[in-house]
């Protein structure tokens, strides 16, 4: 019977590992929090916005790979908290301009480096067949969940994307 407990070995390491995915991620989710007052998809934004200048949300939208009104959402919590200015177009009255306010330049002068930023640097370092390799794996993992049809943004991240950094992360 070892290839009974073999496999069973595997699929335990296989949990324990996506385990602590799931833990680094609301680890980090707390350590950004407490350092910036931020949640990762609001930093990300901000970072995106600092990256970008000014823009409109439905391109930032599309370069943070969110849909707009999730992207919207969030502004609005980072404008209540001062951080961006969203500001109607002076010759198109219809566009909105979204940038980042002094503090929110300020802010983004101390914030850290996220673990997404580190795993597409190194994802990035590896040869295109180890990539390869480890997006069949995962898709594969994703469809052993029967999560393959949920609808995920390409953010390190537990919960909604848009909640406030004052609601408890899910997970």
């Amino acid at each position: 019977m070892p290839y009974v407990r073999n496999t069973m070995e595997n699929s335990q390491k296989a949990l324990v590992l996506l385990r602590q995915i799931i833990r680094s991620t609301d680890m980090q989710d707390k350590e950004i929090s407490r350092m910036t007052g931020l949640t990762l998809p609001q930093l990300i934004v901000m970072q995106t916005l600092r990256e970008l200048g000014q823009t409109t949300p439905g391109e930032l939208a599309k370069e943070v790979v969110l849909t707009q009104a999730t992207v919207t959402s969030i502004l609005d919590r980072l404008e209540k908290k001062e951080l961006v200015i969203r500001e109607r177009g002076f010759e198109d009255k219809r566009k909105v301009w979204v940038s980042l306010t002094q503090a929110g330049t300020e802010l983004m002068k101390g914030a850290p480096a996220t673990r997404q930023d580190i795993f597409v640097r190194n994802f990035e370092d590896m040869q295109p067949w180890e990539q390869s390799m480890i997006v069949a794996s995962l898709e594969r993992v994703s469809y052993m969940l029967n999560a393959q049809h949920l609808d995920a943004a390409p953010v390190l991240d537990i919960g909604q994307l848009d909640r406030s950094s004052k609601e408890p992360s899910k997970g």
